[in-house]
């Protein structure tokens, strides 16, 4: 399957939040992620439902919302209505998951269930016919910037071996760390969603090149 490399804004300059959507459009992404943060389930409050609208009038990118926050099916038919196309939901804060993500797919966006990473994969195994995408955290979510947990590839293994005995078409997405070095090692073991943060946004060179230098370490 195709790997596509997803740009995440938490890591981008706020003060021209517009711009670097546009400049990682002009980079070749397709999609962003917005990291919805709650300061509950996560210690950080970070973007809500303005940023998904204001972000949604000036791109017709794919906005992939990742709701790090408790009870996040109150605010589904919201953030749909704002312009999401697909939300990730955490399983840690879904006792009733199955029901969660059906709602979403009811809305007519992806579903998508994210993993942190000292929760183990049968905790998602009986969603598999209602997910799109399973997002493995690489790191403990919450703040960006933070250092890959190589832990956590053989679980990324295990889950693509899980995917493939069920014969379900669910997508693998990788979010925490990801960067050239770790880019093809997340993909060699079965992820085609690359979330990736602070190696595309930072001082170091603009979005264009940083994200080059991973996609050209993944084969693209």
């Amino acid at each position: 399957m195709k790997i596509t490399i997803v740009p995440s804004i938490l890591s981008a300059d706020l003060t021209r939040l517009g711009d670097q959507v546009l400049e990682a459009e002009d980079a070749g992404a397709t999609a962003i992620q917005i990291d919805v943060m709650d300061g509950r389930f996560v210690p950080n409050i970070t973007f809500g439902q303005g940023v998904v609208k204001a972000i949604r009038q000036i791109s017709d990118l794919f906005l992939d919302v990742h709701l790090m926050i408790v009870e996040p099916e109150k605010y589904l038919e919201e953030f749909a209505d704002l312009g999401a196309n697909r939300l990730i939901v955490h399983q840690e804060t879904c006792p009733h998951l199955q029901r969660t993500l059906q709602t979403i797919r009811d809305l007519d966006l992806e579903a998508g269930v994210a993993l942190n990473p000292a929760t183990p994969l049968s905790a998602i195994e009986e969603v598999f016919d209602v997910a799109d995408v399973i997002q493995i955290m690489t790191v403990n979510p919450g703040f960006g910037g933070q250092t890959f947990l190589h832990n956590q590839i053989d679980k990324i293994r295990r889950l693509k071996q899980a995917i493939l005995s069920v014969q379900e078409d669910v997508r693998i997405a990788v979010d925490g760390g990801i960067d050239a070095d770790t880019a093809p090692l997340v993909a060699e073991a079965g992820a085609t969603i690359l979330v990736a943060g602070s190696s595309v946004y930072n001082g170091d060179a603009d979005v264009k090149t940083n994200m080059t230098k991973i996609m050209k370490k993944i084969g693209k």
